[in-house]
């Protein structure tokens, strides 16, 4: 139950430090590796970059998680 309650402190730091940094954080959607076609009715958004920063950092959290579960 320690662990637990440690591991969910540490993602609420992070969470807070995220809110506070915001601004200055790049968005996904808008950060270099995403693409974006436009032409005169259609519009193509390929978030590629922000698909694979986004899968790396859920990949870290089930990890650390299923680690500190045992």
């Amino acid at each position: 139950m320690g662990k637990l309650l440690i591991i969910v402190g540490i993602v609420f730091i992070i969470v807070g430090l995220i809110v506070i940094f915001i601004p200055k954080l790049p968005l996904p959607g808008k950060l270099p590796g995403d693409v974006v076609i436009e032409k005169e009715n259609f519009k193509l958004f390929l978030p590629i970059t922000s698909s694979i920063l986004i899968s790396l950092l859920l990949s870290l959290i089930f990890y650390f998680i299923n680690r500190y579960k045992n």
